[in-house]
């Protein structure tokens, strides 16, 4: 079995991988700073499993958590996005390269008829 490291864009792509995971994130970024309890109201599982994809987004660095008292308030972090944007560029700029040589290819070969 081939064993991979773990790199920032692999958790943040693991976390977000989850739909209860996106949605909590999607939840985070249109309505800001959110308790968890108010979190979990929104879903329809326990407090506890709500935590839980909470923390797996913590380790992944996409939301931060901080105490008010007994409040646990959570908030979308969205610099680690821009990890997912430098990978898609990187496979945007491939493929354009791909299609830059077949585009020479075509012409090419229409020329030459």
């Amino acid at each position: 079995m081939v064993e991979r490291e773990s790199t920032p864009l692999t958790d943040i792509l693991k976390a977000a991988s989850d739909p209860t995971r996106r949605a909590i994130l999607t939840l985070l970024a249109q309505d800001g700073p959110t308790r968890v309890t108010e979190i979990a109201a929104r879903f329809e599982m326990s407090l506890n499993a709500v935590s839980k994809h909470i923390k797996v987004l913590e380790a992944a660095g996409l939301v931060s958590r901080r105490t008010a008292w007994r409040e646990h308030i959570i908030e979308v972090r969205m610099e680690p996005l821009a990890e997912i944007d430098r990978w898609f560029r990187e496979l945007r700029s491939i493929w354009e390269m791909r299609l830059d040589a077949l585009n020479s290819l075509l012409t090419e070969e229409n020329d030459n008829d």
